[in-house]
């Protein structure tokens, strides 16, 4: 046999890779042998569980059968299709494989010892993809007699229809072996994204700690299941909450993948949380198993058993026919609008008339775009323009029964308006703040009273955005906690509860995730092009880190950071140097014409 290093492919261009093995037929296993198979690829299925293999193979037959069903695929070209998909026990079934790929158990031994069984097994020539998403490609190529070949082939479940593709080279990879497994990700459909070897690679290195702060927090009681996923899935358009992703992945996994990121960084928020060893350790992995963060209606299944209803509820809170908006920026007009359109009667004070009535100018222009959408009728956009008040003066605040304070975002600014609040407002009305970052007990205790005042964060742009974190503070009423559900409630938002702490729920979750991502850059790790299209394509995530980061601008986005870091004293949590030198130079993103990106200037 001539025993040709693979490394020699790269002088006579990549190989074809027609038929490829795939070890390991659980879900992501049986995922990725149905794509190659529809693609037009000898599919080898291999896995010593009988019954995996034959569960593969039903798979396959049903879902094919439904694309005839549906007329994307041809009777004939099922069969073709059934035909390239033949499974096999034993390992020796790989010897004719061009491209073998490993989806076994996270385990270095598990998969260690399958690597060592195929350099006996298949053509030196043959390229060996582990599909690890934790562990390191490079130790795993190391114990191969060929490492060169070994690089690591990530998918993302469902195979068949996630788009991303993370090809994982090491030190020892063969650029010829890393341009075929490309090649056949492109001969795929996929979005293949080249990156170097290290824990969790891009998509599930910025994922994973988002996870794992979203299981400290639960663990910690700050905020409920149910609160915490709908904060993400409402404030930052994610297509699944936290919590329940993790019981979608497998929180045995997500354990798993933790542990070896934190053995290689060392940085204490890839730590587990110590709720997903214990979870894992009762059994209790998630959808699976029938129970995780969630109870399911059976394992495996996606149903998940209602919640027992808490018993009590909240009291009745105060009456509000009047609300005041204390600011005329953005935020403001947009909340002005919110509640003018369900009824309510809304005074709009600006620091001066001009300021209030462009303001309103800006609630027009949104209810005009309304109506040309067809999303609500002239006669609704003209009543309820008649419902706002624009005024220049804070004293005009003094009959309204909820004032919601919405300033610049500077502690200093918003004490000082909470103390004129203090004066004008009646006794008796609740006031709010819109603060994302601060402390609402510091506003609260610029007034009188302290336990009229409660945080009510809207999210951008207001009339949009369905989530409104409520945020009580320790001094905060019972009757002034239940007015801001109800308020919510009245205006169609879904209100969450959170206590007085930096970032509340989203933010505390999203922005150490976008300073990670910030650091993947600086450490020259990956683009910022490639992080983007991992978390749009791998992560389902409306937008990449450095698309919002751009949107959100630099300087906010650096303020939020530093306010986590000096709440929470957590080293992993200080701004990403590169964040503050961007800020430092004036590139704030989009307002200012450039950040992770150049944009044309408004």
């Amino acid at each position: 046999m001539d025993h040709m290093s693979p490394l020699s492919l790269s002088a006579a261009g990549s190989p074809a890779l027609k038929t490829v093995a795939v070890i390991g037929l659980g879900t992501m296993g049986t995922g990725i042998a149905q794509l190659l198979a529809c693609a037009g690829r000898e599919v080898i299925g291999i896995d010593i569980d009988p019954a995996a293999a034959a569960r593969a193979r039903s798979a396959l037959e049903a879902s094919t059968a439904r694309a005839v069903e549906r007329d994307r695929l041809g009777a004939e070209e099922r069969r073709a299709v059934l035909a390239r998909f033949r499974t096999f026990t034993e390992s020796a079934a790989a010897a004719p494989a061009d491209l073998v790929i490993e989806v076994t158990p996270e385990s270095y031994d598990v998969k260690r010892a399958v690597l060592r069984a195929l350099d006996t097994v298949v053509r030196p020539t043959a390229i060996i993809a582990t599909g690890t998403n934790a562990l390191s490609v490079t130790r795993l190529a190391a114990d191969s007699a060929h490492p060169e070949r070994v690089l690591g082939l990530h998918f993302f479940h469902p195979a068949p229809a996630m788009r991303l593709v993370e090809v994982v080279s090491s030190v020892l990879t063969s650029p010829a072996a890393v341009e075929a497994v490309t090649s056949l990700a492109l001969d795929l459909g996929k979005e293949p994204v080249a990156v170097g070897d290290r824990p969790g690679f891009v998509a599930d290195g910025l994922l994973f700690g988002y996870l794992n702060q979203a299981a400290s927090m639960y663990e910690s009681k700050y905020a409920s299941r149910e609160d915490i996923d709908a904060s993400m899935r409402l404030g930052c358009g994610l297509p699944m909450g936290p919590l329940a992703l993790l019981d979608l992945i497998g929180i045995d996994t997500a354990h798993t993948v933790l542990d070896a990121m934190h053995a290689a960084s060392h940085d204490r928020l890839h730590a587990p949380a110590p709720v997903l060893g214990q979870l894992a350790a009762a059994g209790l992995t998630g959808r699976k198993a029938g129970r995780g963060f969630y109870r399911y209606e059976g394992p495996g299944g996606p149903a998940v058993t209602a919640a027992p209803t808490a018993a009590g509820g909240l009291p009745a809170g105060r009456r509000v026919r009047t609300v005041g908006i204390a600011g005329s920026g953005t935020m403001a007009s947009g909340i002005g609008e919110v509640f003018a359109a369900a009824g309510y009667d809304v005074v709009l004070a600006g620091r001066a008339q001009r300021k209030a009535d462009a303001a309103v100018e800006r609630v027009k222009s949104s209810l005009a775009r309304s109506v040309a959408k067809e999303r609500i009728t002239e006669r609704a956009r003209d009543e309820t323009l008649a419902r706002i008040l624009p005024t220049g003066s804070y004293e005009t605040l003094a009959g309204a029964d909820l004032v919601i304070e919405a300033v610049a975002e500077e502690l200093t600014v918003k004490r000082e308006l909470f103390g004129v609040l203090d004066k004008v407002c009646a006794t008796g009305a609740v006031l709010a703040t819109t603060t994302s970052s601060l402390p609402v007990v510091a506003c609260a205790r610029a007034t009188e009273r302290p336990e009229d005042v409660i945080g009510m964060h809207f999210f951008n742009p207001a009339p949009a955005m369905r989530l409104v974190e409520v945020v009580r503070t320790v001094l905060t009423a019972d009757d002034v906690h239940a007015t801001a559900h109800e308020v919510c409630a009245g205006v169609r938002k879904h209100a969450v509860d959170c206590g007085d702490r930096a970032g509340f729920i989203v933010n505390a979750l999203l922005f150490p995730y976008l300073n990670n991502a910030v650091k993947m850059v600086q450490e020259h790790y990956a683009s910022p092009d490639d992080i983007d299209a991992a978390m749009r394509l791998g992560g389902g995530y409306p937008m990449g880190p450095f698309e919002l980061l751009d949107v959100v601008g630099l300087d906010v986005s650096l303020a939020i950071e530093r306010a986590l870091h000096r709440e929470f004293r957590d080293p992993g949590l200080a701004p990403a140097p590169l964040l503050e030198h961007l800020v430092a130079a004036g590139c704030l993103g989009r307002k200012s014409g450039r950040g992770f990106r150049e944009h044309a200037r408004r």
